[in-house]
Protein backbone atom coordinates (compact mmCIF):
# COMPACT_ATOMS: atom_id res chain seq x y z
CA UNK A 1 0.00 0.00 0.00
CA UNK A 2 1.41 3.40 -0.96
CA UNK A 3 2.17 6.22 1.39
CA UNK A 4 -0.80 8.59 1.62
CA UNK A 5 1.30 11.69 1.20
CA UNK A 6 2.91 10.25 -1.94
CA UNK A 7 -0.50 9.32 -3.35
CA UNK A 8 -1.83 12.82 -2.68
CA UNK A 9 1.23 14.38 -4.29
CA UNK A 10 0.80 12.18 -7.34
CA UNK A 11 -2.89 13.07 -7.65
CA UNK A 12 -2.14 16.77 -7.35
CA UNK A 13 0.56 16.54 -9.99
CA UNK A 14 -1.69 14.55 -12.33
CA UNK A 15 -4.35 17.25 -11.94
CA UNK A 16 -1.73 19.90 -12.72
CA UNK A 17 -0.74 18.03 -15.89
CA UNK A 18 -4.37 17.80 -17.03
CA UNK A 19 -4.87 21.53 -16.48
CA UNK A 20 -1.71 22.21 -18.47
CA UNK A 21 -2.88 19.93 -21.29
CA UNK A 22 -6.20 21.69 -21.86
CA UNK A 23 -6.09 25.49 -21.82
CA UNK A 24 -9.20 26.66 -23.70
CA UNK A 25 -10.10 30.22 -24.59
CA UNK A 26 -13.80 31.02 -25.00
CA UNK A 27 -13.29 34.21 -27.04
CA UNK A 28 -13.49 33.45 -30.77
CA UNK A 29 -15.12 36.36 -32.56
CA UNK A 30 -16.35 36.35 -36.14
CA UNK A 31 -14.62 34.30 -38.86
CA UNK A 32 -12.36 36.14 -41.31
CA UNK A 33 -13.95 37.37 -44.57
CA UNK A 34 -14.63 34.47 -46.94
CA UNK A 35 -14.46 31.86 -44.16
CA UNK A 36 -17.63 29.85 -43.53
CA UNK A 37 -18.91 29.18 -40.01
CA UNK A 38 -20.02 25.62 -39.35
CA UNK A 39 -21.47 23.54 -36.52
CA UNK A 40 -20.71 19.86 -36.01
CA UNK A 41 -22.50 17.37 -33.74
CA UNK A 42 -20.42 14.64 -32.12
CA UNK A 43 -21.51 11.06 -31.53
CA UNK A 44 -22.01 11.80 -27.81
CA UNK A 45 -24.15 14.86 -28.41
CA UNK A 46 -21.65 17.72 -28.07
CA UNK A 47 -21.95 20.63 -30.52
CA UNK A 48 -18.66 21.85 -31.98
CA UNK A 49 -17.89 25.17 -33.62
CA UNK A 50 -15.77 25.22 -36.77
CA UNK A 51 -14.48 27.45 -39.55
CA UNK A 52 -14.18 26.28 -43.15
CA UNK A 53 -11.86 28.00 -45.62
CA UNK A 54 -12.24 27.02 -49.25
CA UNK A 55 -9.19 26.49 -51.45
CA UNK A 56 -9.24 24.69 -54.78
CA UNK A 57 -12.53 23.05 -55.78
CA UNK A 58 -11.14 19.52 -55.97
CA UNK A 59 -8.09 20.13 -53.79
CA UNK A 60 -7.13 18.29 -50.62
CA UNK A 61 -9.04 18.99 -47.41
CA UNK A 62 -7.20 19.42 -44.12
CA UNK A 63 -9.03 18.43 -40.94
CA UNK A 64 -7.17 20.79 -38.61
CA UNK A 65 -6.81 19.82 -34.94
CA UNK A 66 -5.21 22.76 -33.13
CA UNK A 67 -2.91 22.88 -30.11
CA UNK A 68 -3.82 22.68 -26.44
CA UNK A 69 -4.32 26.42 -25.89
CA UNK A 70 -6.62 29.08 -27.30
CA UNK A 71 -9.05 28.23 -30.08
CA UNK A 72 -9.39 28.31 -33.88
CA UNK A 73 -9.14 32.10 -34.00
CA UNK A 74 -5.52 31.97 -32.88
CA UNK A 75 -4.38 30.65 -36.26
CA UNK A 76 -6.73 32.61 -38.54
CA UNK A 77 -3.88 33.96 -40.66
CA UNK A 78 -2.47 30.46 -41.15
CA UNK A 79 -5.92 29.19 -42.10
CA UNK A 80 -6.12 31.79 -44.85
CA UNK A 81 -2.54 31.18 -45.98
CA UNK A 82 -3.22 27.46 -46.40
CA UNK A 83 -6.42 28.15 -48.34
CA UNK A 84 -4.46 30.53 -50.57
CA UNK A 85 -2.22 27.58 -51.41
CA UNK A 86 -5.22 25.64 -52.75
CA UNK A 87 -6.09 23.67 -49.62
CA UNK A 88 -9.58 23.37 -48.22
CA UNK A 89 -9.35 23.64 -44.45
CA UNK A 90 -11.84 22.65 -41.76
CA UNK A 91 -10.58 24.07 -38.46
CA UNK A 92 -12.74 23.03 -35.51
CA UNK A 93 -12.63 23.73 -31.79
CA UNK A 94 -12.47 20.85 -29.35
CA UNK A 95 -15.22 20.52 -26.80
CA UNK A 96 -14.82 23.20 -24.15
CA UNK A 97 -12.89 25.50 -26.51
CA UNK A 98 -14.23 28.65 -28.15
CA UNK A 99 -17.94 28.30 -28.90
CA UNK A 100 -17.93 24.50 -28.64
CA UNK A 101 -19.90 22.88 -25.86
CA UNK A 102 -18.73 20.28 -23.37
CA UNK A 103 -15.54 19.77 -21.41
CA UNK A 104 -12.26 18.53 -22.93
CA UNK A 105 -10.90 15.06 -22.19
CA UNK A 106 -8.54 12.85 -24.17
CA UNK A 107 -11.32 10.53 -25.34
CA UNK A 108 -13.53 13.54 -26.04
CA UNK A 109 -11.11 15.34 -28.34
CA UNK A 110 -10.50 12.12 -30.26
CA UNK A 111 -14.26 11.91 -30.79
CA UNK A 112 -14.33 15.57 -31.84
CA UNK A 113 -11.80 14.90 -34.61
CA UNK A 114 -13.85 11.94 -35.82
CA UNK A 115 -16.97 14.12 -35.92
CA UNK A 116 -15.12 16.79 -37.94
CA UNK A 117 -13.93 14.12 -40.38
CA UNK A 118 -17.40 12.58 -40.67
CA UNK A 119 -18.91 16.00 -41.37
CA UNK A 120 -16.59 16.46 -44.35
CA UNK A 121 -17.52 13.04 -45.68
CA UNK A 122 -21.18 14.07 -45.47
CA UNK A 123 -20.26 17.18 -47.46
CA UNK A 124 -19.12 14.82 -50.22
CA UNK A 125 -15.35 14.92 -49.67
CA UNK A 126 -13.86 11.48 -50.43
CA UNK A 127 -11.46 9.95 -47.91
CA UNK A 128 -8.60 9.99 -50.41
CA UNK A 129 -8.71 13.80 -50.40
CA UNK A 130 -8.63 14.20 -46.61
CA UNK A 131 -5.43 14.98 -44.70
CA UNK A 132 -5.41 14.66 -40.91
CA UNK A 133 -3.56 17.83 -39.94
CA UNK A 134 -2.58 18.83 -36.43
CA UNK A 135 -0.32 21.06 -34.39
CA UNK A 136 1.23 20.14 -31.02
CA UNK A 137 -1.52 18.35 -29.05
CA UNK A 138 -3.49 18.35 -32.29
CA UNK A 139 -0.77 16.23 -33.85
CA UNK A 140 -1.60 13.45 -31.38
CA UNK A 141 -5.30 13.92 -32.15
CA UNK A 142 -4.62 13.74 -35.90
CA UNK A 143 -2.58 10.57 -35.61
CA UNK A 144 -5.40 9.02 -33.58
CA UNK A 145 -7.89 10.13 -36.25
CA UNK A 146 -5.90 8.42 -39.01
CA UNK A 147 -5.90 5.31 -36.85
CA UNK A 148 -9.70 5.17 -36.94
CA UNK A 149 -10.65 6.85 -40.24
CA UNK A 150 -9.26 6.36 -43.73
CA UNK A 151 -7.41 9.39 -45.05
CA UNK A 152 -4.85 10.32 -47.70
CA UNK A 153 -2.13 11.23 -45.23
CA UNK A 154 -1.15 12.77 -41.91
CA UNK A 155 0.66 16.09 -41.44
CA UNK A 156 1.71 17.01 -37.90
CA UNK A 157 3.63 20.03 -36.66
CA UNK A 158 5.50 20.44 -33.35
CA UNK A 159 4.05 17.25 -31.90
CA UNK A 160 5.34 14.51 -29.61
CA UNK A 161 5.67 10.80 -28.92
CA UNK A 162 3.55 10.80 -25.74
CA UNK A 163 2.38 13.26 -23.12
CA UNK A 164 4.58 11.58 -20.54
CA UNK A 165 7.66 12.23 -22.69
CA UNK A 166 6.78 15.94 -22.82
CA UNK A 167 6.26 15.99 -19.05
CA UNK A 168 9.61 14.24 -18.55
CA UNK A 169 11.38 17.01 -20.47
CA UNK A 170 9.95 19.60 -18.07
CA UNK A 171 9.50 17.77 -14.76
CA UNK A 172 11.97 14.88 -14.81
CA UNK A 173 10.99 11.91 -12.61
CA UNK A 174 7.66 13.52 -11.69
CA UNK A 175 6.54 12.67 -15.23
CA UNK A 176 5.64 9.26 -13.81
CA UNK A 177 2.43 10.89 -12.60
CA UNK A 178 1.55 12.27 -16.04
CA UNK A 179 -0.31 9.10 -16.97
CA UNK A 180 -0.34 7.20 -20.26
CA UNK A 181 -2.24 9.68 -22.38
CA UNK A 182 -1.78 10.71 -26.01
CA UNK A 183 0.59 7.85 -26.89
CA UNK A 184 1.15 8.79 -30.52
CA UNK A 185 4.27 6.68 -30.89
CA UNK A 186 2.27 3.48 -30.56
CA UNK A 187 -0.32 4.55 -33.13
CA UNK A 188 2.16 5.93 -35.64
CA UNK A 189 3.88 2.54 -35.84
CA UNK A 190 0.64 1.07 -37.14
CA UNK A 191 -0.22 3.69 -39.75
CA UNK A 192 0.25 2.88 -43.42
CA UNK A 193 -0.42 6.27 -44.99
CA UNK A 194 2.10 8.98 -45.93
CA UNK A 195 3.14 11.11 -42.97
CA UNK A 196 4.73 14.56 -42.86
CA UNK A 197 6.34 15.74 -39.60
CA UNK A 198 7.78 19.21 -39.08
CA UNK A 199 9.34 20.63 -35.95
CA UNK A 200 11.07 23.84 -34.94
CA UNK A 201 14.63 23.13 -33.81
CA UNK A 202 14.30 25.72 -31.01
CA UNK A 203 10.98 24.45 -29.68
CA UNK A 204 10.97 25.19 -25.96
CA UNK A 205 7.72 23.35 -25.16
CA UNK A 206 7.82 20.11 -27.16
CA UNK A 207 11.49 19.18 -27.58
CA UNK A 208 12.72 18.85 -31.15
CA UNK A 209 14.04 15.37 -30.34
CA UNK A 210 10.53 14.11 -29.65
CA UNK A 211 9.51 15.06 -33.17
CA UNK A 212 12.56 13.27 -34.53
CA UNK A 213 11.80 10.20 -32.44
CA UNK A 214 8.20 10.10 -33.65
CA UNK A 215 9.44 10.31 -37.24
CA UNK A 216 11.87 7.45 -36.64
CA UNK A 217 8.98 5.21 -35.54
CA UNK A 218 6.73 6.07 -38.50
CA UNK A 219 6.40 3.83 -41.54
CA UNK A 220 7.35 5.06 -45.01
CA UNK A 221 6.50 6.98 -47.04
CA UNK A 222 7.44 9.71 -44.60
CA UNK A 223 9.03 13.15 -44.59
CA UNK A 224 10.65 15.19 -41.82
CA UNK A 225 11.11 18.94 -42.14
CA UNK A 226 13.28 20.71 -39.55
CA UNK A 227 12.21 24.34 -39.26
CA UNK A 228 15.44 26.14 -38.47
CA UNK A 229 15.24 28.80 -35.77
CA UNK A 230 11.55 28.19 -35.05
CA UNK A 231 10.09 27.95 -31.56
CA UNK A 232 6.86 26.25 -30.59
CA UNK A 233 4.46 29.11 -31.23
CA UNK A 234 6.07 30.81 -34.23
CA UNK A 235 6.72 27.79 -36.42
CA UNK A 236 4.01 28.77 -38.96
CA UNK A 237 5.84 32.03 -39.61
CA UNK A 238 8.08 29.99 -41.92
CA UNK A 239 6.43 30.29 -45.33
CA UNK A 240 8.39 27.31 -46.64
CA UNK A 241 6.62 25.16 -44.03
CA UNK A 242 3.22 26.18 -45.41
CA UNK A 243 4.48 25.47 -48.93
CA UNK A 244 5.69 22.02 -47.86
CA UNK A 245 2.35 21.19 -46.23
CA UNK A 246 0.53 22.11 -49.45
CA UNK A 247 2.90 20.02 -51.59
CA UNK A 248 2.55 17.03 -49.25
CA UNK A 249 -1.25 17.30 -49.19
CA UNK A 250 -1.55 17.47 -52.98
CA UNK A 251 0.89 14.62 -53.52
CA UNK A 252 -0.78 12.39 -50.93
CA UNK A 253 -4.30 13.04 -52.20
CA UNK A 254 -3.38 12.06 -55.76
CA UNK A 255 -1.71 8.76 -54.82
CA UNK A 256 -3.35 5.50 -55.84
CA UNK A 257 -5.94 4.55 -53.25
CA UNK A 258 -7.92 1.37 -52.66
CA UNK A 259 -11.30 2.62 -51.55
CA UNK A 260 -12.68 4.55 -48.62
CA UNK A 261 -14.09 1.91 -46.31
CA UNK A 262 -11.50 1.09 -43.65
CA UNK A 263 -8.99 3.05 -41.58
CA UNK A 264 -5.49 2.92 -43.05
CA UNK A 265 -3.61 0.79 -40.57
CA UNK A 266 -0.67 -1.44 -41.27
CA UNK A 267 -1.82 -5.01 -40.86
Amino acid sequence: MGDGRTDNCGAMFADLIERMVFQPDANVGRPPPGVEERWIDTADGVRLHAWYARGARDGPTLIWSHGNGGNIAGRAEVLLALAARGLNVLAYDYRGYGNSGGRPTEAGVYGDAQAAYDSERRHGVPAHRIIAFGESLGGAVSIALAFTRRCAGVAVISTFTSMRDVARAHFGPLALFAGEGFKSVERVRALAVPIFIAHGDRDEIVPYELGKRLFAEANPPKQFLPVRGAHHNDVFSASHLLDAIAVFARRSSTRRHDGDADPARRR
